[in-house]
């Protein structure tokens, strides 16, 4: 971190950024700084920016590594620690040819997964002892807070060796019962395939790869998987079916195959979720989770995937649920309207009837 009167400009605002709760800065020529609070941006006061002086604000905060990669490829993402404000997540890249960020406040404190209003059913999945467990949801729906609050629930109940591979670091763990390494690409390694192949000669229980980006981090996740780890990884996905499919869809077609054979071994569930916003303030995750049995091995095998949905209802037992119980669940608490949670739902007729029969919204 550099004292250079552009970083103190930044500074400044990420202060107002903090100040006010936000979520993130948005840095865009042509408009005031704006921040996101609860998914609704803001301008703050001052001057419409230029991509210039955007990037001139933004570049001092950046690793070199970052630096060096924005300068070849014109997007350069980094962590940034501010004394006194806490640890930011940067992303500066370009928009029509001119700079542009997205920085994210990182919060100094992994939460308890009870404070995440999540359905108490997805803490079963910090009692896995291996297999693959993917976690979807798009851009902010908070995927990473919900991972490190299931980190952190293992961190304090069972003595194992965890290493965290991300880009960049979200949450920083303290050592509880667990031993956690955490990997950040670019400054502890130069990509996420290179960082997987060394946790794997680092005799680790649990492996967390922040996202899953490329087909070669995928392959070697799944592998570690079947051979006897827990893996955790995340999607940008919107649901069960959609996440599998992501996965297996990102290889060549001659590959996928063989993919789904191998990913309907190594999966032990998948997890989705979105942030809505809710009548009591906030916003609140509406969640799905599938744990992996016999019968959505079989539908992943022969790519069927249209039936893990009702795979969900056949293994409530083992703690999966719909999104929309999750749906329905949220009405019930007066976070959401029915009409509000059927535009919501991926099978809206399905939480229509649920409504219906129990007359709630």
């Amino acid at each position: 971190m550099t004292d250079s009167a552009p970083t103190a400009r930044l500074n400044d605002w990420l202060s107002a950024l903090v100040s006010q709760g936000g979520s993130d800065l948005l840095l865009v020529e042509g408009a005031p700084p704006c921040i996101c609070t609860d998914g609704v941006v803001k301008p703050l006061d001052g001057e419409k920016l230029l991509g210039s002086e955007i990037e001139a604000a933004v570049l001092p905060a950046l690793t070199p590594t970052a630096l060096q990669l924005y300068r070849e490829t014109q997007i350069g993402d980094s962590s940034y620690r501010v004394e006194g404000l806490g640890r930011f997540r940067i992303n500066l890249h370009r928009e029509r040819g001119r700079a542009a960020a997205a920085i994210r406040a990182l919060p100094p404190k992994v939460p308890a997964l009870a404070d995440l209003h999540l359905p108490p059913a997805i803490g079963s999945l910090a009692h896995l002892k291996r297999g693959l467990v993917l976690i979807g949801g798009t851009a902010g729906a908070g995927k990473s807070t919900t991972l490190a609050a299931l980190i952190e629930i293992i961190n304090r109940n069972e003595a194992r060796h965890i290493v965290t591979i991300e880009d960049p670091v979200e949450y920083e763990y303290t050592h509880d019962r667990c031993l956690i390494e955490q990997v950040e690409i670019g400054a502890d390694a130069p990509d996420f395939p290179s960082a997987l192949r060394a946790a794997l000669r680092q005799a680790p229980d649990i492996i967390v790869v922040g996202e899953m980006r490329d087909p070669e981090t995928m392959h070697i996740a799944v592998t570690a998987a079947e051979t006897g780890h827990l893996v955790f990884s995340t999607l940008h996905t919107t649901d069960v079916a959609s996440t599998i499919s992501r996965l297996s869809d990102s290889f060549p077609v001659e590959r996928q195959n063989t993919i789904r054979q191998e990913l309907a071994m190594a999966l032990a569930a998948v997890l989705t979720q979105t942030l809505l916003p809710s009548k009591k303030g906030g916003r609140v995750p509406a969640a799905e989770l599938l744990m992996v049995g016999y019968g959505a091995r079989t539908h992943i095998r022969r790519n069927a995937l249209q039936h893990l949905h009702q795979e969900i209802t056949l293994t409530k037992n083992k703690g999966s649920f719909s999104q929309e119980e999750s749906l329905l669940e949220l009405v019930r608490q007066g976070h959401l309207d029915r009409e509000d949670a059927l535009v919501c739902a991926v099978h809206p007729d399905d939480l229509e009837s649920r409504l219906r029969a129990e007359r709630v919204g």
